[in-house]
């Protein structure tokens, strides 16, 4: 295994390249401002300056995203810092509490993290410099992209009124309709299950940046969680417009609001029906499911902490297996939206993972072949559905095996094949972990 690379042996990208990203990020959010503002409603600058001075829409996410700036100070800043973020916090809250009903915090944080960045940038030099702004600007994105990801869901909405989940359910008999299965399971399960399992799903960032902030603690490796999260984040959500699609509880549902195909079906009863086709939905709910984000993301925490630990290891296991059964239980997403956001998932990571290793005939051939098993997975869906369905068996051994490729390919680019060990450190690398650690 490679060793642990450190902020200064980690190979860094040219400053051409980070000045040209940084400046298409900012174009991007400005972009997406005006356009919101364009269709009338807020976009993400207003909702981003909204929670340094308002009522916080996700004050665990913010203060998640502080906790990660953090680990650039030592304990005498952090103990500062947390006391004023605490402070702030508590002020703001109180001062609120008679206006606003919503119990909603993180101010506190939010306006730390900026001074922390502040600091850092007018008075710090070198390492010390570096590292901050590192750690901030981790922790501003992910609270951007919070944002912009409200705002972007929106946009799903406006263009596609349209949705697809006829099609969706009609391929997912391939697999037996595992929403229908896993939610009648749940709901049998009882208040404190759903409950547990709810919450998991809800705070998936937090999940996220908690394994951030586990690699990040000792230094800056070449890789870590949070540029695959934010990477998955960016592409990801441009298939909710090329696929739109709502979901059973809302498709099939009780919060279809009116527009549902059957109101009663999920998920007592799977419907049967082999002519889908598009159909109007509401003005309201996102077009989010295809394909399933969070299992990407919690992919992503389970292969980030493997050969960690054993709690580490326990919390990633537990995240993805919440999760997962979140995504199905809760009527969020069919079983084959998770099985393209396995694939989904492991093609972006194959992108970043082993920086050093270069681009060789091993990454190009995993990056191009998952986006075209991605590509061939939707397509499926949409224009064979009902050959999925009354083709089962062998539908599901090619949906199943084409996964399980990946997943096997992947597994032998990138921990059997592994990177030449660092002499040059004793420390065990944590970011290029093996799947066999649970």
């Amino acid at each position: 295994m490679a060793s642990r690379v450190s902020a200064t042996a980690a190979p860094g990208l040219p400053r051409g390249v980070i000045i040209t990203a940084a400046g298409g990020l900012v174009g991007l959010v400005l972009a997406m401002e005006i356009a919101a503002r364009f269709h009338g409603f807020a976009g993400p600058v207003e909702h981003f300056a909204w929670d340094l001075v308002g009522g916080p829409k996700r004050g665990r996410v913010i203060w998640v995203a502080f906790a990660m700036s953090l680990i650039s100070l030592n304990k005498q800043q952090r103990i500062r810092a947390v006391a004023a973020a605490v402070v702030l916090d508590l002020a703001f809250f109180l001062a609120r509490l008679p206006f606003d009903t919503r119990l909603t915090y993180g101010n506190g944080p939010f306006i730390v993290l900026l001074a922390i960045g502040f600091v850092a940038w007018t008075r710090w030099e070198g390492e010390e410099r570096t590292t901050a702004l590192k750690a901030v600007g981790l922790g501003l994105m992910l609270i951007m992209g919070t944002k912009m990801s409200d705002t972007w869901l929106r946009f799903t909405v406006e263009a596609r009124p349209m949705v697809l989940d006829q099609f969706v359910q009609t391929a997912d008999h391939a697999l037996g309709n595992p929403s229908w299965v896993v939610g009648r399971a749940l709901d049998a399960s009882g208040p404190l299950v759903h409950r547990i399992i709810e919450t998991v799903y809800i705070e998936l960032p937090v999940g996220a940046m908690l394994v951030a902030i586990w690699q990040l603690r000792k230094g800056w490796p070449s890789h870590h969680i949070v540029r695959s999260f934010l990477l998955v984040a960016l592409i990801g959500p441009i298939f909710y417009l090329l696929f739109p699609v709502v979901g059973p509880i809302f498709a099939f549902g009780p919060l279809g609001h009116g527009f549902a195909v059957d109101a009663a079906a999920w998920p007592h009863s799977v419907p049967w029906d082999l002519t889908p086709h598009a159909f109007r939905f509401d003005d309201i709910t996102p077009r989010n499911c295809m394909p399933s984000l969070h299992t990407a993301w919690t992919v992503l925490i389970f292969v980030h902490t493997r050969r960690q630990p054993w709690a580490i290891r326990a919390f990633g296991t537990f995240w993805t297996t919440c999760t997962i059964i979140a995504t199905l239980g809760l009527g969020w997403h069919y079983g084959v939206d998770l099985v393209a956001g396995v694939v989904f998932a492991l093609t972006i990571e194959s992108i970043l993972r082993d920086p050093e290793r270069g681009w060789d005939t091993t990454r190009w051939g995993l990056v191009l072949g998952g986006f075209a098993l991605h590509a061939a997975m939707l397509l499926s869906f949409r224009f064979l559905a009902v050959q999925m369905a009354e083709y089962r068996f062998l539908s599901a051994v090619l949906l199943l095996g084409s996964m399980a490729v990946m997943i096997l390919a992947f597994y032998r680019a990138f921990f059997v094949r592994a990177m030449p060990v660092d002499t040059g450190s004793a420390e065990q690398d944590e970011t290029l972990p093996s799947l066999a650690g649970t």
